[in-house]
């Protein structure tokens, strides 16, 4: 009997159009056959769902359902595909948790966690993994420009703490620009992290790991012809080259690919997860989690895993039977 899987797409952040073009693109690989697949679009309060039969349909949050000629659905597992808030930070998490609904990413926890650069790379610091020398601020506080660039150095970057697709960063070249950069950032996130500029290559690595198997994807090198690999860079053709698999040593490649693995372990995370570094100093500096990676055409995990000579639709098939098997949840309770 085919499950019936939501793809929970859309969210509260700037990425939500990044969430939807995802989602679209995981709808169409989805195994057919295997699976009657539904879209749930969240943006704040408002739920509806889509499917190739139906548009908009109003989700009842009480039990995660939806009725359709006094028939009613409840989903068998949710495909976690939101970027950022609520679907990246443990929120959406925990409501399928009160619901004990199977989800495809990280707990409440390690999303919580890894979603916070700035708690996810000081609990790292206690493993030996280099990070880059940075100071929280939050909304409010006094900002002492010489001293936070006594710790970052020039050029820096600023950046929402929590947040994702380059939204709200700035790389600063000159004291004077330190306040504005900050205000940009609190567009999108209360705490800011000015960080020091580490000059190297940009490496990012996906995997995935369940009970049957582990899949560690050949890692990316990306080269932005702007500034830095910002939004622009990200989704706009021809604006960075993503060379994969990197072309870097076996060793390095080896190494990328064990931290990765190291680090997935470290913060107990589940589903396809993609970590960024920036190789310097002959050190790989961690410098994010991705709990929910872009899955559209444009987006770097699914390159990896082509690049692997793997199906996408079968290592979505095994995200979700994985998930369903590792999130069971007693009926009687």
């Amino acid at each position: 009997m085919k499950k019936d899987i939501a793809i929970v797409a859309g969210g509260d952040s700037s990425e939500y159009i990044i969430s939807i073009n995802s989602a679209n693109q995981i709808a169409k690989v989805l195994d057919k056959d295997k699976f009657n697949v539904y879209t749930v679009i969240v943006k704040g309060t408002e739920w509806v769902v889509n499917s190739e039969n139906f548009c908009d349909l109003i989700v009842n949050k009480d039990d995660f359902s939806f009725s359709l000629n006094n028939q009613k659905t409840n989903f068998d597992c949710a495909m976690i595909i939101i970027h950022g808030t609520p679907g990246e930070d443990g929120k959406m998490q925990g409501y399928f948790d009160t619901l004990k609904i199977p989800y495809t990413s990280a707990n409440t926890l390690a999303s919580a966690i890894t979603f916070n650069k700035n708690f996810s790379k000081n609990y790292l610091k206690h493993f030996n993994i280099p990070i880059a020398k940075s100071v929280s601020i939050k909304k409010g506080d006094i900002v002492n420009a010489d001293q936070i660039i006594e710790i970052t150095g020039l050029p820096c970057f600023v950046k929402p703490n929590c947040g994702g697709s380059s939204f709200g960063i700035t790389k600063v070249k000159e004291k004077e620009k330190l306040f504005e950069a900050i205000e940009e950032a609190y567009k999108e996130d209360t705490e800011v992290i000015i960080e020091e500029f580490l000059e190297g290559k940009e490496l990012t690595c996906g995997l995935l790991k369940t009970k049957k198997e582990i899949l560690i994807f050949p890692p990316t090198e990306i080269i932005s012809k702007n500034e830095f690999f910002d939004y622009e860079a990200k989704y706009t053709e021809g604006m960075a080259d993503e060379i994969t698999p990197a072309q870097i040593s076996d060793e390095l490649t080896k190494e990328v690919q064990n931290l990765s693995s190291q680090i997935y372990d470290i913060f107990n995370l589940n589903g396809i997860v993609r970590i960024d570094y920036i190789y310097s100093k002959n050190k790989l500096f961690f410098m994010e989690v991705n709990t929910v990676p872009g899955m559209s055409l444009a987006s770097l995990v699914p390159k990896q895993i082509e690049a692997a000579g793997l199906n996408m639709k079968d290592v979505l098939t095994l995200v979700i039977e994985d998930s369903m098997e590792r999130i069971q949840f007693d009926p009687n309770k």
